[in-house]
């Protein structure tokens, strides 16, 4: 028999990603943007990934992408999971270039597929931290 459902691990937040985290709660997906490449990064950095510049600044993001990968998670025997099976694990590319791992929501499993555009939405999971996630665009 599982055991009984734990609360779920939250990120930690930092001094570099606070920025993130809050602009999440306020239902804004934010990206650093760096003023000397002029590309948008993800994850917090304190410089820019590409160019190595400090000149790295907090903007909003279209919160617009597509499916990159996913996969269906049948088995986990975690005791904050083993009773959310079956789930996706997704990473969506965004129009503004990066990458974010996430959960697609409010979509049969049998009908995600790479490419499809999607939408961040914001789930409120605690006082402190709402996850980005994301839905099909219809």
């Amino acid at each position: 028999m599982p055991d009984a459902p734990r609360d779920k691990p939250l990120p930690v937040v930092t001094d570099e990603n606070r920025p993130f985290w809050e602009g999440c709660r306020q239902g804004k997906l934010l990206l650093q943007y760096c003023d000397q490449c002029h590309r948008h990064q993800f994850y917090p950095r304190l410089y820019c990934m590409q160019c190595g510049s400090d000149k790295v600044r907090w903007v909003e993001a279209s919160g617009r992408g597509v499916i990159y990968s996913y996969t269906i998670i049948h088995q986990n025997k975690a005791p904050e999971f083993v009773h959310d099976t079956p789930y996706n694990v997704a990473v969506v590319q965004l129009e503004e270039g990066p990458r974010l791992m996430c959960n697609i929501v409010d979509a049969p499993l049998n009908e995600l597929r790479v490419d499809l555009p999607v939408t961040v939405v914001f789930d409120a999971v605690s006082d402190s931290i709402s996850l980005p996630r994301f839905r099909l665009l219809k």
